[in-house]
């Protein structure tokens, strides 16, 4: 058994220690580079990039993260906080229009109108109701009553 190796629990052979990869009959020494940590795996460059850095060249470089934007969990990319839109590699504050609130779909205008407002040229204005017609169940258009039809605009009473 080479020197940095450990018998297998199990079944017969050995493996490198965290830090060295095999190499013929030897364990070698892995050189990990600032910004990473030993995987233990035989395999591959034995080292990942922790947590916010990501492999550029067999170096770890700090993922670049925007102002009003976190990393992502598992730390390979960003996101935009709550109020802000992704735009190339920026986060764009979110304008929202009076009797509007935020939603989850930054990727769209990132607002929805309140309910009985719809939107109209990055406004929401008041959806005005004709005779005998209700605010259907987003809120924010409507329909004729029962027994009523559109036509032209109106609800009139169906055949």
């Amino acid at each position: 058994m080479p020197e940095n190796a450990t018998e297998r629990r199990y079944g017969s052979g050995w493996d490198c220690d965290v830090g060295y990869q095999v190499q013929g009959d030897d364990c070698i020494h892995t050189e990990i580079p600032e910004n990473a940590f030993a995987t233990g795996k035989s395999y591959g460059s034995g080292w990942a990039c922790r947590h916010g850095y990501r492999e550029v060249g067999g170096a770890c470089q700090a993922i670049p993260v925007p102002e009003n934007a976190f990393l992502h969990a598992s730390g390979y990319g960003w996101e935009c906080e709550r109020g802000y839109r992704q735009v190339h590699s920026a986060c764009v504050l979110i304008e929202v229009p009076e009797h509007a609130f935020l939603t989850e779909e930054p990727s769209e205008t990132g607002w929805r109108c309140e309910r009985g407002f719809e939107p109209r040229n990055d406004r929401c204005v008041v959806i005005e109701l004709p005779e005998n017609a209700h605010l259907d169940r987003s809120g924010n258009a409507w329909r004729c009553d029962q027994s009523f039809q559109l036509a032209n605009g109106q609800c009139v009473l169906g055949r």
